[in-house]
């Protein structure tokens, strides 16, 4: 069966076929014209909803574009770093703010989920403006008669902070909402957190995340508990208001609240909000670092980065040791010391001075670069310098007696001769007569050349001369260690660095050239800092660190393998301990920065002391030495070439024609003399062991001392001689009251 459609009735039909009908079938047009009439309107509607809402987003789109920003990169504190990027010290903006660069990857991953639960959670999907939050904001306010509820999403409250402007003024929204929607054009999400977590204000002269974190609880914000994050989530809504040093009840609630919206928002656990609200809210702020202060104060940049090869921990732990150690030996001793690696030359650690804020000390002065005079320390490269050119050996006899060297005659710290003695002897008791004979033959210029081919830059008055054995020249702590690292690194040069990588305006901040300038000629053909001209030859280097190795180790401290050196400076204005392991080489500094004699300050019972504390801070135990080079001889002096049995002198003669002489009391004398009270009897010149007569009678003293004391019998003339070694007398004759 076939089934038709219905015909459509005639007044449709009609419709379709005129357009028009009426109830009879004849046309009349009214219908059709107000059905054509809407139909239009709508249109026309339609295009002009079209045409105005393309207008609008393309002048809103040119009213954005036109946006005037603000700059992006707003200054931050100047930072140095230690190697790891651990923080070294800070300097505060030109305002005066606290504000440290920071980015989201800075940041425990846990704040940044509790400042969007509280702050922005559309944050990743809205434009800048969140027009829910807004709306919603607005309803709540009106509600409660009151503005309870903010809808600024962080990227208008980062245009707020770019600018620091207010906002509450209708022209003052618009301009927030207008530089919201530029900075959501011109930066990634990422970015524009980043601007917050430094620009956010947090009480006081405190911006920024980090600052924040450092400020109230001692620590960068990368790894924050949830009491802590809530806590840095609340602050900047109310500054000042919520200050935990000012205000500890209202930034706990604070705090509560933000840990309350995370859990609804499902980015706390519950057990983990509720033992939050346990913990303490900080009531004191916390000084920013200040480790390395001198070295900080040299290379930093502004608003830059500067990363140093110190390590934090090091640094602070010999900050403390100096610090202890200096308190205890006065109020105006400082003290200075470095570390560094001699194999890489990278610097560990560097205190310039025990308290940088101590006034009495001079704790502003940089000690670690103050010119000094060495003491001793020179020591170990003379003798060096000598066993590299064949003159000596670890085991040649030299002699230790009066010696005058032209003009020149020397004395031994303690007054005493030791007659003759081996040169490993000579070095271990620091013998100042050994000393200078061996410079006399090793020659003082090319002694100069060599610190300086290691890197010193020592500092002369005159032409070199023999009493730079004994200390006669300036030299920095740097320097020192810069030579002994080449000494432990078996005689080669290396340079020691502080910044891991120096841009051209770090080089600048210097303020003198860095070692890695332009090498210049030594003046033995080699060139200072890192030229291949060795320091010492391997064997020689080797040599005078086996020497220094068995050197007497002070006091109670233990019998490490550390190669070590002291000197006293003239006056005991300074002590110095310098050592080195397989690894390490360490230089200390103590005295006063004024260059006022401190007395009872010595290296070998003031300042190795604290070496040997330092090396222990640095490593629980020290890095072996390296082995000897095949080539060094290693033999009994007996078993030695007949050169290098003795030691002679080139020029300077043992001192036999110089006789005794009574330098107190002088001949003719009166003394005043309480009874009982011993009297100081003093010879100059002559050779020990002396004999001493009073009156003729033998005096019971000890035979190598040039100071010894005497009780008379009573007031009167008395006769006192001193007859030396060689048979030479001087004799005077005093009169006692």
């Amino acid at each position: 069966m076939i089934v038709e459609d219905n015909p459509a009735p005639d007044s449709i039909r009609g419709l379709d076929e005129r357009g028009a009908g009426s109830k009879d079938g004849a046309p009349t047009g009214k219908a059709p014209a107000q059905g054509r009439g809407r139909v239009n309107f709508l249109r026309r509607a339609l295009l002009g909803t079209i045409v105005a809402t393309a207008i609008t987003v393309f002048i809103l789109d040119r009213w954005v574009a036109a946006t005037d920003i603000p700059s992006l990169s707003p200054p931050v504190s100047a930072t140095v770093l230690d190697r790891d990027g651990a923080l070294l010290r800070a300097y505060q903006v030109e305002s005066g703010l606290w504000r440290l660069p920071v980015s989201v990857g800075d940041v425990d991953r846990d704040y940044i989920a509790l400042l969007l639960a509280y702050e922005d959670k559309r944050f990743f999907s809205h434009g800048g403006v969140d027009l829910r939050a807004m709306l919603r904001a607005a309803w709540s306010s009106a509600w409660a008669g009151r503005i309870v509820a903010g809808g600024s999403t962080i990227t208008m409250q980062v245009a707020r902070l770019l600018e620091d402007a207010p906002t509450r003024s209708v022209r003052a929204k618009v301009r927030q909402v207008r530089l919201a929607l530029a900075l959501e054009r011109r930066l990634g999400k990422n970015a524009i957190l980043d601007l917050y977590l430094t620009l956010a204000p947090f009480g006081g002269n405190i911006e920024g995340v980090r600052a924040a974190a450092l400020t109230w609880f001692g620590k960068e914000p990368g790894r924050l508990t949830p009491a802590q994050g809530a806590l840095l989530v609340a602050l900047p809504q109310s500054p000042e208001g919520r200050r935990p040093d000012r205000h500890a009840g209202r930034a706990k609630a604070a705090r509560d609240r933000v840990l309350a919206r995370a859990v609804g928002a499902g980015a706390l656990p519950p057990g983990d909000a509720r033992a939050a609200r346990t913990e303490a809210v900080p009531t004191a702020r916390r000084g920013f670092p200040q480790h390395a202060a001198h070295l900080a104060d040299r290379v930093k940049v502004t608003s830059e980065a500067v990363r140093t090869t110190l390590d934090a921990t090091v640094q602070a732990e010999l900050e403390t040791l100096l610090r202890e150690r200096a308190r205890a030996l006065g109020p105006a001793v400082s003290a200075a010391m470095i570390v560094a690696d001699h194999g890489t030359g990278e610097i560990v650690a560097r205190v310039g001075s025990s308290d940088l804020m101590d006034a009495r000390r001079k704790g502003f002065v940089d000690m670690s670069r103050a010119v000094r005079s060495p003491g001793s320390t020179l020591k170990p490269l003379i003798f060096g310098l000598a066993f590299e050119q064949g003159l000596a050996h670890p085991e040649t006899l030299i002699d230790d007696r009066p010696m005058v060297f032209g003009r020149y005659a020397p004395l031994n710290f303690d007054r005493q001769w030791y007659g003759t003695v081996s040169v490993r002897k000579a070095l271990h008791l620091s013998l100042n007569i050994p000393a200078v004979a061996a410079l006399e033959g090793v020659g003082p210029s090319r002694l100069v050349a060599r610190m300086r081919r290691a890197g010193a830059r020592p500092v002369l008055q005159d032409a070199p001369g023999l009493a730079i054995a004994l200390g006669g020249l300036g030299m920095t702590l740097h320097d020192l260690v810069q030579v002994y690292a080449a000494i432990a690194r078996g005689g080669e040069g290396v340079v020691l660095r502080e910044v891991a990588a120096i841009t051209p305006e770090q080089e600048r901040a210097f303020g003198a050239p860095h070692p890695r300038s332009l090498p210049v000629e030594d003046g033995e053909g080699g060139e200072i800092s890192g030229a291949s001209a060795p320091v010492l030859s391997a064997e020689a280097a080797w040599q005078v660190g086996d020497i220094l190795a068995g050197a007497p180790v002070p006091g109670a401290a233990a019998r490490e393998t550390l190669a070590f050196k002291t000197g006293t400076s003239y006056g005991h204005r300074d002590a110095w301990a310098v050592g080195f392991d397989g690894r390490h080489v360490i230089g200390v500094w103590l005295g006063r920065p004024d260059g006022a004699p401190s007395p009872g300050i010595l290296g070998l019972e003031t300042a190795a002391p604290v070496l040997f504390e330092a090396l222990a801070r640095v490593k629980a135990r020290p890095d072996p030495l390296p082995p000897a080079p095949r080539s060094v001889l290693r033999l009994p002096n007996s078993e030695l070439p007949q050169p290098l049995r003795r030691f002679r002198t080139r020029s300077a003669p043992v001192a036999r024609d110089v006789a005794p002489a009574i330098a107190f009391p002088p001949d003719g004398a009166t003394l005043a003399w309480e009874t009982g009270d011993p009297l100081a009897l003093k010879v100059g010149g002559g050779a020990p062991p002396f004999r001493w007569l009073v009156d003729g009678a033998p005096l019971s003293a000890d035979p190598f001392a040039r100071q010894v004391s005497m009780i008379p019998g009573g007031p009167g003339f008395v006769s006192i001689a001193v007859i030396d070694a060689s048979g030479k007398a001087a004799r005077a004759r005093i009169r006692v009251e």
